[in-house]
């Protein structure tokens, strides 16, 4: 039995996503962020950093946070979702670490002055919705000649982009010109795990969307 513990993010969406995918018993433990669910003294046992998402695997008293290394560590545990192959592996993790390193932080920052800033600052809202339309552009090359983003499989390396693709205009970034990336983003979509998933993005982003934004603005001013 593995502890997941997670928010409405696309960060948390890609450790249900992976769990999901493998058919893995977990027990989802829902953080309220604006309660600062996250800071607690025994959650920051599990992950010292105070994010979600985290997990806490029973099975081999492993605790994980960094929703990437999450990802890794459940494609190595069941062999499922990360080549053997070295040169293919490699593939996968450089994909990985792009979006961990790239498209998570610039397209978070997007959303931050886009949506929730509580003043509009325009010079921070075009540098991150242009950088992070820049790593859509890198995105939607990659997809001209792979099925994947890391090849002909699909892999971990789906699984911590599209969270963050599929709420492209949360951040305020059209993805019209990107054929490849829209072609990519509707064939996950098609996954009855990402489908599933999807449904409840939707529900969160568009019907809840004043609730997000009055939540998001009572973290910004802690």
């Amino acid at each position: 039995m593995i502890d997941l513990y997670t928010a409405d993010t696309p960060n948390g969406w890609k450790a249900s996503i992976m769990l999901d995918e493998c058919g893995i018993e977990y027990k989802r433990h829902n953080l309220d962020l604006s309660k600062n669910d996250q800071k607690t003294p025994d959650y920051l046992k599990i992950n010292p950093n105070g994010r979600i998402p985290a997990m806490h695997d029973h099975e081999t008293g492993v605790s994980i946070f960094e929703s990437g290394a999450i990802l890794l560590y459940l494609a190595e545990r069941t062999g499922k979702f990360l080549p053997a192959d070295p040169v293919a592996r490699s593939q996968v993790m450089q994909w990985v670490m792009w979006q961990m390193g790239g498209l998570g932080p610039m397209q978070g920052q997007a959303n931050v002055f886009f949506r929730y800033f509580p003043e509009k600052i325009q010079p921070a809202i075009d540098r991150y919705q242009n950088e992070t339309k820049r790593l859509y552009t890198v995105l939607d090359t990659q997809l001209a000649d792979n099925e994947y983003v890391a090849g002909s499989e699909y892999s971990i390396a789906d699984m911590a982009s599209w969270p963050w693709v599929i709420i492209h205009f949360w951040a305020g970034v059209e993805i019209d010109d990107l054929p490849n990336l829209k072609r990519w983003m509707d064939q996950v979509k098609e996954r009855p795990v990402c489908a599933a998933h999807y449904k409840d993005m939707e529900e969160n982003l568009m019907a809840k969307a004043d609730e997000l934004l009055e939540m998001a603005k009572k973290i910004m001013t802690k």
